[in-house]
């Protein structure tokens, strides 16, 4: 395994706003960006739409993503498809897979209930690594919030739908900033 590179993603889904309330569904998209952790730089990327088997993208969901029908039925594949399209660009279980909040939890789930192996084993929640750095026992933080206190501009508007290439911009840079205070390097290993 290699401990300098990380792959980062992130999982958008269908989605709903029932009275007030959001709700959840089936995986619409993933984002990849597997990062050099000594260059501090973006190696590759890849960005998936996947085909829901049962649910549908709302309007709410739409103007929450920027995804909509359209695009997930033109350019959405089943999920299964694109967990193998990860594996063989991205790397599986040999590789130490990373997203702000528990990406890993909700992909494992779908991926139960669809008969899908889990494409990865080693996973870091960078907003449970944060809150470690910074000593914020018990205190949940945002994205942007966390990004802001490291002194790294946010880009984007944060109520509005953000680009793909901006949120990895914005996701990339704090992963970095976390990992390399960790200073990892290839003599440890």
């Amino acid at each position: 395994m290699n401990y300098n590179r990380v792959v980062c993603f992130d999982l958008e889904m269908c989605c709903w706003n029932v009275d007030g309330v959001g709700t959840t569904g089936e995986i619409i998209e993933v984002g990849l960006a597997e990062i050099d952790l000594v260059k501090q730089e973006v190696v590759k990327r890849a960005q998936y739409y996947v085909k829901p088997e049962q649910d549908e993208v709302s309007l709410f969901c739409t103007e929450l993503t920027g995804i909509t029908p359209r695009k997930v039925e033109k350019q959405g594949r089943p999920l299964e498809s694109v967990i193998k399209s990860m594996v063989k660009n991205f790397g599986g279980t040999n590789k130490i897979y990373a997203s702000w909040g528990r990406d890993d939890e909700i992909l494992r789930l779908e991926c139960e209930s669809k008969g899908i192996d889990m494409p990865f084993n080693e996973f870091v929640n960078l907003a449970t690594l944060y809150r470690i750095q910074n000593r914020l026992k018990d205190k949940r933080i945002g994205h942007k919030a966390a990004q802001e206190q490291k002194g790294i501009e946010w880009r984007g508007d944060s109520t509005q739908v953000l680009l793909m290439h901006t949120t990895w911009r914005n996701l990339l840079s704090l992963c970095c900033k976390l990992l390399s205070k960790l200073d990892l390097s290839i003599a440890d290993f």
